[in-house]
C-alpha cells in the first residue's frame, strides 16, 4: 500500500505541485500556492515524514521520490510541473532525474543536486529539548529552543510544526526520530545516472551560500537546460523574506512554459 500523503488543492488549470523544506509542511508555501491558483491547479503536498503524512523509514531521496510518484498516480496526474524549496527541491529533482516524463518543469529554490555537509546541530539539539521538555505552551517551548538557536524566524518557523498532545504537553507533529535516522542519506545528492532535459530554473538567495558558483557543472551536468535566478537581499527563506518577488518569478516561469 502506498504511503499517504496529506495535500492541499486549489485553482483550476495545468497541475502544480509545491513541495516544502527540511521539518516544514505544504503550508508554508501557501502565499505561492494563492497566486498561482488562478491559472493552475495547485497541489500542497506535506512530504513523508512531515506535516500530516504518513511516516517513511529509509527516506532517502529515491525513496522519497517514489512516494510521490505513487502519490501523482493516485491522483491521476501524468505529469505536472514542480516548484521546490530546500529539500523539496532536492525530491522534486530526483524525480526528475529517474521520471522525466512525469514532470513538466522545475523551479529550485536555494538548493543544488549536491552533498551537502551537517549543519542543523543546533536545530536537531532544540528540537530534542522541546520534545522531552514536557512543554505546557508554545512560549515554553520557544523559550527551550532559544537556548540553542539564535535566529528567531528559525524558532517561530519550527513553532508551526507543534501541535498539542491529549495529555496537554506539547510534541513534534513532524517525526522527528525518523528524519534525525534519515539525515545523511537527504544531504546527499540526487542521482539516477542521467540528466533531465527539461526546463528548470534555480532560484538562489543572494544572502544565501545553499547555491555556489562552484555547483554550476554540477547544476548543468545533470540539468542541461537549466538557468539560474538571483534574489538579492535575502537568504534561504527567499519565499517567505521576499513572497511577492519569488511568487512573480516562479509565475512567470511556469506561465512561460504553458505558453
Amino acid at each position: 500500500m502506498a504511503l499517504k500523503l496529506h495535500f492541499t488543492r486549489s485553482g483550476e488549470g495545468p497541475p502544480v505541485v509545491l513541495l516544502h523544506g527540511l521539518f516544514g509542511a505544504g503550508g508554508n508555501l501557501g502565499a505561492l500556492a494563492r497566486d498561482l491558483q488562478d491559472s493552475f491547479t495547485v497541489y500542497s503536498v506535506d512530504l513523508p515524514n512531515h506535516g500530516r503524512s504518513g511516516w517513511l523509514a529509509d527516506a532517502d531521496l529515491s525513496r522519497l521520490a517514489h512516494c510521490l510518484l505513487a502519490w501523482m498516480d493516485g491522483q491521476s496526474l501524468d505529469s505536472a510541473h514542480f516548484v521546490g524549496h530546500s529539500l523539496g527541491g532536492k525530491v522534486a529533482m530526483q524525480l526528475a532525474l529517474e521520471h522525466p516524463p512525469r514532470v513538466a518543469s522545475l523551479v529550485v529554490a536555494d538548493i543544488a543536486p549536491v552533498a551537502y555537509p551537517a549543519h542543523h546541530d543546533s536545530v536537531f539539539a532544540a528540537l530534542d529539548a522541546v520534545a522531552a521538555g514536557h512543554c505546557t505552551s508554545r512560549a515554553s517551548a520557544a523559550a527551550l529552543m532559544s537556548e540553542y538557536i539564535e535566529e528567531e524566524g528559525v524558532i517561530q518557523f519550527l513553532l508551526m510544526s507543534l501541535q498539542r498532545s491529549q495529555q496537554g504537553t506539547y510534541q513534534w507533529r513532524f517525526n522527528l526520530a525518523g528524519i534525525k535516522a534519515d539525515y545523511a542519506v537527504v544531504r546527499a545528492a540526487p542521482w539516477s545516472g542521467q540528466d533531465y532535459g527539461g526546463a528548470v530554473l534555480f532560484v538562489k538567495g543572494g544572502d544565501s551560500d545553499y547555491i555556489r558558483e562552484e555547483h554550476r557543472q554540477a547544476i548543468l551536468t545533470l540539468f542541461p537546460a537549466a538557468a539560474v535566478k538571483v534574489m538579492p537581499g535575502c537568504g534561504h527563506w527567499l519565499h517567505a523574506q521576499q513572497p511577492r518577488l519569488f511568487n512573480s518569478i516562479v509565475a512567470r516561469f511556469l506561465s512561460a512554459q504553458e505558453s
